[in-house]
């Protein structure tokens, strides 16, 4: 969800560039997300620590806020027109990738303004699962007795796995939000997307 509500906006772009938007913004989130578990869950490990539950629950409650926030971007964009999506292509890059502005469009800002806010939430969503993944628990009960290097191979395939599986999600979601069907839902394509945002926010929140 959160992938899908970063990925919205940008009107006028040629489905080409969607695709790409799309696709940037779903690998971008998974770089976060898989180096934080990959990284943080590998030191822990190594050092033989283990986190306490109040950081799971910390992690879920902060996930279910971002999708509030996502969701309530989304609603004042559509109200204000001043948050809005865009798509450039540095210098060397194979492809365009996104960013997320507020303001007006004609004081855009400098190219070193841009931010990195996919990155680094899916970052964030990750510290909901670093404690599960600390302890393994992904992998079952007999890889309690594997050495070091096998448990950190396992966590490293483990956040390779992430990363494929969002990147192929962003595909998936650049192919639906290209089609023409979607182009012709414009607002009420993005309205839909912030409203399902904040409802799962709220729900993630009210499970934790």
């Amino acid at each position: 969800m959160a992938i899908a509500a970063l990925s919205l906006n940008a009107a006028g772009e040629t489905p080409a560039l969607q695709r790409a938007r799309a696709f940037g913004v779903a690998v971008r989130f998974a770089v976060g997300h898989a180096l934080l578990l990959a990284l943080g869950a590998g030191g822990l490990v190594v050092l033989g620590w283990s986190l306490p539950i109040v950081v799971e629950r910390g992690g879920e409650m902060l996930g279910g806020a971002l999708l509030i926030v996502l969701g309530a971007i989304g609603f004042w964009a559509l109200a204000s027109q001043r948050i809005y999506g865009h798509s450039h292509q540095h210098a060397g890059e194979p492809a365009p990738h996104w960013h997320l502005h507020l303001g007006r469009r004609d004081h855009h800002p400098l190219p070193s303004a841009h931010s990195h806010l996919p990155t680094i939430l899916g970052a964030a969503f990750a510290i909901s699962s670093l404690r599960a993944l600390t302890m393994l628990t992904p992998f079952g009960e007999g890889v309690a007795t594997a050495s070091l290097p096998t448990l950190l191979m396992l966590i490293a395939v483990f956040g390779v796995g992430i990363l494929l599986s969002m990147a192929l999600f962003g595909v998936a979601f650049a192919r639906v939000m290209s089609a023409a069907t979607a182009v012709r839902l414009g607002r009420a394509a993005a309205f839909v997307m912030a409203t399902a945002s904040v409802g799962l926010g709220l729900f993630w929140i009210a499970n934790a």
